[in-house]
């Protein structure tokens, strides 16, 4: 079971978070752009179009004559190998990487394309996993270009950051996910895999998340896998289009079975990429979904990041 609370708040306390201007305007993509790869689960390509978007109408995905947004209301609960959308029996799946870069370069509004499904489950898309991490999304940004998102009447839009006012926790046995009031957007995030040496307990910490810095410091950071648990994984046919080219894998007893490595705690990186996709999902109108916090997590994943969203999305 998760729980969560909120630390010295009393029940009839107002909101957690306060929407304040961030000194910014919203943003979307000058242009269209498309990427294409193969999908982790299924195997197959798909693609992704990447256009712009009218000021206020934040991020969502479109099939057809359906239309997911980007938001937490639509994020499934327990889910462990990646993040998934689903509405009205439609579901996107390992949306967490191209959200990350989205939410970091700033493109608050565009309109997502996706154009294979699942050959199994026609209700189910998923967006390419690339190279396992969200390099990629990050130049399909820049190649695109960025520019002023104005809405309906032609008028720019001011973006709000969601700033937390109190203190929050959420936790499941031993991992878990605190919060505090922060000037800016700090991230500490911590792992700990003893079964693998290689990786072990590893920190990352940073209060510099700008474009820059992700762009140079976090988007190439590679998802991760340890090789004796994905190898069940792989027989089951769940990760149908998962291989070296797409993660970097680690024994138990033989170490890193295909390096180097991007980074010497690439894995730790990684998971703060994750995190930042995830919480992305707290946008909505084209607004920032990042908090403005010190946000503190020890050994999580999709599933308790988007818990973590929730806590903060219901209190508000």
């Amino acid at each position: 079971m998760t729980l969560s609370r909120a630390l010295n708040t009393p029940r009839n306390s107002s909101s957690l978070i306060s929407w304040i201007s961030s000194g910014k305007l919203q943003q979307t993509v000058a242009k269209c752009v498309e990427v294409s790869g193969i999908g982790l689960h299924s195997g197959k390509i798909c693609t992704v179009r990447i256009l712009p978007e009218v000021g206020g109408e934040g991020r969502y995905f479109e099939f057809g004559s359906n239309v997911i947004r980007a938001s937490i209301d639509y994020a499934e609960e327990e889910s462990r190998l990646c993040t998934r959308l689903c509405k009205d029996g439609h579901s996107i799946s390992t949306v967490e990487h191209l959200l990350s870069a989205l939410e970091a370069t700033g493109v608050d509004n565009c309109r997502l394309q996706i154009q294979t499904s699942h050959p199994h489950h026609p209700s189910s898309f998923e967006v390419p996993i690339l190279d396992g991490s969200a390099r990629e999304w990050v130049e399909a940004v820049e190649e695109a270009g960025l520019k002023v998102a104005l809405d309906r009447n032609g008028k720019s839009c001011e973006k709000l950051a969601p700033v937390l006012r109190e203190p929050v926790t959420v936790w499941k046995n031993d991992s878990f996910i605190a919060a505090f009031p922060y000037s800016t957007v700090k991230i500490t995030y911590g792992i700990d895999f003893p079964q693998a040496p290689e990786i072990g307990c590893q920190w990352f910490s940073s209060t510099c998340l700008d474009k820059d810095f992700f762009s140079k410091e976090l988007a190439s950071a590679r998802t991760f896998c340890i090789y004796e648990q994905v190898e069940q994984l792989c027989k089951s046919g769940v990760i149908k289009g998962g291989s070296a080219e797409n993660a970097i894998v680690c024994s138990e007893s033989r170490g890193w079975l295909n390096p180097p490595l991007r980074f010497s705690d690439e894995p730790c990186r990684h998971k703060v990429l994750d995190l930042i996709g995830d919480l992305s999902l707290l946008a909505h109108g084209g607004n920032q979904g990042l908090p403005v916090a010190h946000i503190i997590v020890y050994k999580g994943g999709h599933a308790l990041h988007a818990d973590f969203a929730r806590c903060l999305s219901r209190i508000n």
